[in-house]
């Protein structure tokens, strides 16, 4: 199978691309900042095609999925979190960017990419929210909105298409286990948090004809937290 990783050079990402590439699939992985691509090449070298496309732009995503020859799946990793002060003193640019970030890409790439799905008669997409679109917590109302909005747009698709063979599903991890997020709760029990490489696993198998039987999934990913 080939797959088109968007957002595949950061912590989750790397593992994601890993894992797909340890099933046997082609991966081309969109990428915009100069040291998570040179990390990724270092980790899996020539393993992978890396397509530089800004994923908050039209062209930049179709320029993504032409890029790909013979695209049978869509992962979108692509995403942010701020943390911030509660609404009434939040910014409309911060709440909006927490929109744009988590939002616009995933319309953007299924936009491009579902005409080629089309074609070869289906294929999957797999979108990563997060528990918070269920659990929401205070302080991240822009982050909360952008979650659940892409939760509801991987539903939205999986209405639309289908019945053309394409399986859309979100998968929503709780406190991912990366060195960023060390870095900001440095006295967190990461024992709670979720290890990339499980999540990996999870979106290895809704690529897989083991989940053909599954679409319009919220698949929780939460760990012990």
């Amino acid at each position: 199978m080939t797959v088109l990783v968007a957002g595949g050079t950061g912590a989750l990402g790397t593992a994601v691309v890993r894992e797909l590439i340890g099933a046997g699939h082609s991966c081309a992985v969109t990428w915009i900042v100069d040291r998570e691509r040179e990390r990724l090449e270092s980790d899996l070298g020539d393993a992978v095609t890396l397509v530089r496309a800004d994923l908050t732009d039209p062209a930049g995503a179709d320029e993504a999925v032409a890029a790909v020859d013979d695209l049978e799946a869509v992962v979108n990793l692509v995403g942010g979190y701020s943390q911030g002060p509660r609404v009434h003193e939040t910014e409309p640019e911060a709440f909006h960017r927490m929109i744009d970030l988590n939002v616009t890409p995933a319309f953007l790439l299924a936009r491009a990419a579902i005409p080629r799905l089309l074609e070869r008669g289906g294929g999957a997409y797999v979108g990563v929210s997060a528990r918070a679109a269920l659990r929401p917590f205070s302080g991240a109302a822009g982050y909360v909105t952008g979650k659940a909005a892409l939760l509801a747009f991987v539903q939205a698709l999986d209405a639309e298409y289908r019945q053309d063979g394409i399986r859309a599903n979100a998968i929503l991890p709780s406190v991912i286990d990366t060195p960023a997020n060390r870095s900001a709760q440095p006295d967190a029990d990461t024992s709670r948090w979720v290890d990339p490489a499980d999540i990996a696993k999870v979106v290895r198998f809704l690529l897989s004809e083991d989940s053909k039987t599954i679409t319009g999934a919220a698949v929780p990913v939460y760990g012990r937290a």
